[in-house]
């Protein structure tokens, strides 16, 4: 089994910028895609970022050049920083990995999501 542990959500003015957290623990040989998404009170779940094994990434238009995802395998770590927060960014947040567990088991994990909030 996997975990996936976010932190770093929290209450901020818009404008401001808040750096999210995911680690991973558990049976975990390599992870391949990690991803965050989000989810806003009465809207479906978005796909905010994306970042590949290889450290490609891929980004929801309406949050390109504000957010930045990035990761630390070696920490088995996916990092989100969110900078020019606007309240329409107002959500809760939510890792998600491929994780290879080995013996050509793998299986796709959420972490518990964190809230986001961007005020006015």
């Amino acid at each position: 089994q996997v975990q996936l542990v976010e932190s770093g959500g929290g209450l901020v003015q818009a404008g401001g910028s808040l750096r999210l957290s995911c680690a991973a623990s558990g049976s975990i040989f390599s992870i391949n895609a990690m991803r965050w998404y989000r989810q806003a009170p009465g809207k479906q779940r978005e796909l905010v970022a994306t970042i590949t094994s290889g450290g490609s990434t891929n980004y929801a238009g309406s949050v390109k050049g504000r957010f930045t995802i990035s990761r630390d395998n070696a920490k088995n770590t996916v990092y989100l920083q969110m900078s020019s927060l606007k309240p329409e960014d107002t959500a809760v947040y939510s890792c998600n990995a491929d994780v290879n567990e080995g013996r050509g088991y793998q299986n796709n994990y959420w972490g518990q999501g964190t809230q986001v909030t961007v005020s006015s």
